[in-house]
């Protein structure tokens, strides 16, 4: 029995029986290596993308509308301009999703937890609340599962660093059907 999810963007209809995201982090204003990312991962079959902090400039996403790319971004601690940020996010069929410093979504049933901060995101992933918690700020991609209170595991991804911040671009192509996860090099 194939199971098919129909997702509705503002722009268009997604028939998938998957669903592949983008998970992304510190783009520090790179608005070629974060394009570059985010048309990878949409070959490969990604609908959305997380961001994991570190825009800066509000004008870097949009990347995201010129790739038709929904995406659920928060700011993390290089903060650039907070007000455009959300305007950005609040303009009619905008397909930024602006939550501010954290934010805990639901995707394709799965519970999900961002957050800039690789100890705010360990420690979130232990409560067993989600079922995946993302963060950033190190630059150092990692996918780990993590033991919870609730006697389960937990994943938590860290994609490393979009913009090529002291360490090689990178993002992860996570696949939310199978909970898998994969680091990629941002394609040059």
């Amino acid at each position: 029995m194939r199971l098919w999810i129909f997702l509705l963007t503002p722009y268009s209809l997604i028939l998938t029986k998957t669903m592949k995201i983008c998970i992304l982090s510190d783009s520090h204003d790179n608005r070629t290596l974060l394009a570059s990312a985010v048309q990878d991962a949409k070959a490969r079959g990604a609908v959305a993308t997380l961001h994991c902090g570190d825009v800066v400039a509000a004008n870097t996403l949009s990347v995201f509308k010129k790739l038709d790319m929904p995406a659920h971004v928060i700011y993390g601690n290089n903060t650039g301009d907070l007000y455009t940020l959300s305007r950005m996010a609040h303009e009619s069929g905008n397909l930024i999703h602006f939550y501010g410093q954290d934010a805990g979504i639901t995707l394709h049933g799965r519970a999900i937890f961002i957050v800039h901060y690789p100890h705010y995101a360990r420690a979130l992933a232990c409560t067993g609340e989600w079922d995946m918690v993302c963060c950033g700020h190190d630059h150092r991609s990692a996918i780990e599962q993590v033991d919870n209170i609730r006697g389960g595991k937990t994943w938590m991804v860290n994609p490393g660093t979009v913009g090529g911040v002291g360490k090689p671009p990178t993002y992860v192509l996570g696949d939310l059907e199978a909970m898998t996860f994969e680091v990629l090099p941002v394609p040059a």
